[in-house]
């Protein structure tokens, strides 16, 4: 939920102005209304903004600018080297000496490369090795001969015949000083990195500090460019926003401070009041997705609660397997307790194990456990069976549907299910909170299109369960058909002509026929996901057992270990990625397209040390 604000409007004299703003700063509750003007001409705050910069930067490459150079030129440096180690392998380990000896006594050496198939042995070459379907030789030619020699690729041999060969030149090195060259190089990236751990050691809290420092100078400067002279300059004017929670404890510092005229409202629609989500241990987990969309109104709701429960059950279902649920939770044990650092995922450790604890329930009530069917298992206890779906639904695992003379995966129609009941959900929200900010006489249209869909729906459920008859059914559907009519073609826009109204009604009709057919069935790709992941989990088992055949030995076994885990770790890996990527795709675009929501919001960030 948002946190309820309240607006304050501060008349402070200029001699107490200093005084003020230190006492708001150390109650850090305050969030200071800023204004973008001037930003851009201060010159002293554009200096102090370019500082922090710098030293976010410094944090972040966590080095200091010299040593973050000398180890991109050392590993560009060891890139080269590895390459022409690669390079001149094949012509072995030649001894320079002896070839600069050669050409101070007249002859010089000279080196091709050429296909296989192009290559002729009437060219008097020697043949230092073959790779890649390429031959690789050498001619020593004297160098009284030079003269005679054609530019370019093709060149005359000793005897006068054009070599079509591509000339190479060698590295001075041969691969054993260039292996050599490789250790000194690594040996300095060793060094290199030694540095940077000292001077993680010894500077990073430095800079850290630094950085605070200069942030506050920042925080100081735009409230300063955020203040209004009054009264050729004898009086300051300031807006911020508090929270209800902590209106107590502003008044006091308040009271204290001499030299304060301030007044105390509600915040208007008019005004941008910040955002402070108040949720509790489970929604605040995804509260970072909402921050990824984009922050509520202040006069919005917040999706937060919605969206957490749903994405998890998205999630759970597009894994649809309980092996790797019970990995995820590993994962976000040790991501959390600091124990496996990865810097993308710093601080989502306890969300990843919510999600690991979703689909490793899910998974296992759809009977997927590391891509086996245990509900197909003979080692697995009947009680342990029977809450899973297939239980319920028997092997198949279809209904039939006879209007249409086809069956469907249970799953699927699960899917699409859920997703009616989020894009319902989704409207009645929608309906309520326009409702709340704009009036009930410019939301009929939303309304309309609720009772019509919510309405329908119900009705139908209702009629298919014998609790209404045909008789009540038939009066029904044609009261939610005249009502919601009048909501959608007649009163959509009060105070309009009401054949325009008829019109855009009418158009508003087919962008919402065309629309939620293409949402419910975006639905359907929670249902091909999970299948996707098991069927894949399945064929990797299927071909570590088809190695290890019938009479394993300790090699065939290792065979199976080593098809088996990395399969799934690459299985769980794209699985994980489909599994954010679509939940968050549903609730983005499906979701909040039609609940309305803005998320243009911004977050609280009070005036604070």
């Amino acid at each position: 939920m948002i946190e309820k604000m309240t607006k304050y409007t501060f008349l402070v004299f200029h001699g107490d102005y200093e005084a003020f703003l230190n006492s708001i700063r150390e109650a850090g509750v305050v969030h200071i209304n800023e204004k973008a003007e001037g930003y851009a001409e201060n010159e002293n705050l554009q200096q102090v903004l370019a500082k922090a910069n710098n030293l976010e930067r410094i944090l972040r490459q966590g080095a200091s600018d010299e040593l973050v150079q000398q180890r991109t030129e050392l590993e560009s440096q060891l890139a080269t080297v590895k390459a022409e180690i690669q390079r001149m392998s094949v012509w072995g380990n030649f001894d320079t000496e002896k070839i600069q000896l050669m050409r101070e006594n007249g002859y010089d050496l000279h080196f091709y490369i050429c296909p296989t198939t192009q290559y002729k042995e009437e060219w008097g070459g020697v043949v230092v090795g073959e790779a890649g379907g390429k031959v690789y030789f050498v001619e020593v030619r004297p160098l009284t001969l030079q003269d005679r020699y054609a530019e370019g690729s093709q060149t005359a041999s000793a005897e006068g015949l054009v070599i079509t060969a591509d000339e190479v030149k060698l590295n001075e090195h041969n691969v054993a000083q260039l292996e050599a060259d490789k250790v000194a190089i690594e040996k300095q990236l060793e060094a290199n990195a030694k540095a940077v751990e000292a001077w993680q050691g010894r500077e990073r809290q430095g800079v850290e500090d630094e950085l605070k420092s200069v942030q506050q100078t920042i925080d100081w400067d735009k409230v300063e460019l955020a203040t209004d002279n009054l009264a050729d300059d004898t009086l300051k004017l300031v807006e911020g926003f508090c929270p209800d929670t902590n209106k107590a404890e502003l008044e006091a510092v308040l009271a204290a401070t001499e030299g304060i005229y301030y007044e105390a409202a509600a915040p208007t629609k008019e005004d941008n009041t910040p955002i402070k989500l108040k949720n509790n241990w489970f929604t605040k987990l995804f509260e970072v997705l909402t921050g990824m969309y984009g922050w509520p109104n202040y006069h919005e709701f917040d999706p937060t609660p919605i969206l957490g429960p749903f994405f998890l059950l998205f999630f759970a279902l597009c894994i649809g397997d309980a092996g790797y649920g019970l990995i995820l939770i590993l994962c976000g044990y040790l991501i959390f307790k600091g124990k496996l650092k990865i810097e993308m995922f710093e601080g989502l450790g306890p969300i990843i194990m919510a999600l690991g604890v979703g689909s490793t329930v899910i998974g296992y009530l759809m009977g997927g456990f590391f891509g086996m069917d245990i509900w197909a298992a003979n080692w697995v206890p009947e009680a342990l069976k029977a809450p899973m779906f297939k239980s319920w639904i028997g092997e198949g695992g279809v209904v039939p549907v006879a209007a249409m003379n086809m069956s469907f995966d249970v799953m699927m129609i699960l899917a699409l299910v859920i997703g009616v009941i989020h894009l319902c959900l989704a409207m009645t929200i929608k309906c309520f909170c326009y409702t709340q900010r704009f009036g009930f006489k410019q939301t009929l249209a939303a309304w309309g299109w609720l009772v019509l869909i919510v309405g329908g729906i119900s009705v139908f459920i209702l009629s298919s369960l014998g609790i209404f008859g045909p008789q009540v059914t038939s009066v029904l559907l044609i009261t939610i058909a005249c009502v919601s009519a009048l909501g959608i073609f007649i009163f959509n826009t009060p105070g309009r002509n009401p054949l325009i109204n008829i019109g855009a009604g009418l158009w508003d009709t087919y962008g919402m026929t065309t629309g939620l057919l293409g949402d419910v069935l975006s639905y359907i790709r929670l249902y091909a996901l999970g299948l996707a992941g098991g069927m894949l989990g399945k064929a990797f088992n299927d071909l570590g057992i088809m190695v290890m055949g019938e009479n394993p030995n300790v090699g065939t076994i290792i065979g199976f270990v080593l098809i088996v885990t990395f399969g799934h770790i690459l299985n769980l890996l794209m699985a994980c990625l489909g599994a954010f990527v679509h939940p968050l795709r549903l609730s983005f675009v499906e979701y909040f397209k039609n609940s309305g929501y803005e998320g243009s919001g911004k977050v609280y960030r009070p005036f604070k040390k």
